[in-house]
């Protein structure tokens, strides 16, 4: 595998194509490559049994091209932990760092860091840590935007993306936090969020779509 098959596969991965069909625009866009180099790489799966092509739809993933990318996707997880405990790195900076070395790392450095790291379940992001064998321990979280009124929550995962962590950084919001929702306007209008102490905190419909949440008891 080269890191060129690993990011296409993690990409399709990444873009829901373990449940559903990811189309060549998707990838263009996500990879910034040009649409006959993903036409190129997705033949190349293809023929090694890493994908399978639905005619005028797009792609998915098969399970074996499922576990490959679980295994690049634990890799990555694992130095994002390393970098924000031990390094100091901010929740937004992990990404573009964890990119460069999960692609020259062997998988013993890979579990010789994770025991060292104590066997995290999670990287910063809340996102579960696959296991070694490419498998995956699916969390039952919900979106924040699927919350009724009045339920209060904790915030267990949102998105890998830059602009959407430096978003919540500004708004306070962080993993493990507590709020209740305490608003929300229609026609994909903003949430209102309520923390323990009363504060209100104030986030865009676009944002709350990627964030996941676990419901709390009154």
């Amino acid at each position: 595998m080269t890191p060129s098959k690993e990011d296409y596969l993690k990409t399709i991965v990444e873009l829901g194509g373990e449940t559903q069909v990811v189309n060549n625009k998707q990838l263009v866009q996500a990879l910034e490559v040009s649409a006959a180099s993903v036409t190129d790489m997705n033949a190349k799966l293809l023929k090694e049994g890493l994908i399978t092509h639905i005619p005028y739809k797009g792609v998915q993933v098969t399970e074996k091209g499922l576990r490959i990318a679980n295994q690049l996707i634990r890799k990555h997880r694992i130095w994002e932990v390393f970098l924000a405990e031990k390094l100091g790195y901010d929740w937004k900076e992990v990404h573009a760092d964890a990119d460069r070395l999960e692609h020259v790392s062997s998988d013993l450095l890979i579990e010789r860091l994770f025991q060292f790291l104590g066997e995290p379940e999670v990287d910063p992001h809340g996102g579960k840590i696959p296991n070694k064998d490419g498998t995956t321990d699916n969390a039952s979280f919900c979106q924040l935007i699927d919350l009724g009124i009045g339920e209060p929550f904790l915030v267990k995962e949102v998105d890998d993306d830059t602009d959407l962590l430096e978003y919540l950084t500004q708004k306070g919001i962080q993993l493990g936090a507590h709020f209740r929702l305490v608003d929300k306007e229609p026609y994909e209008g903003p949430l209102t969020l309520e923390s323990p102490d009363g504060s209100k905190t104030i986030l865009g419909y676009k944002a709350a779509l990627n964030i996941f949440v676990e419901k709390m008891e009154d």
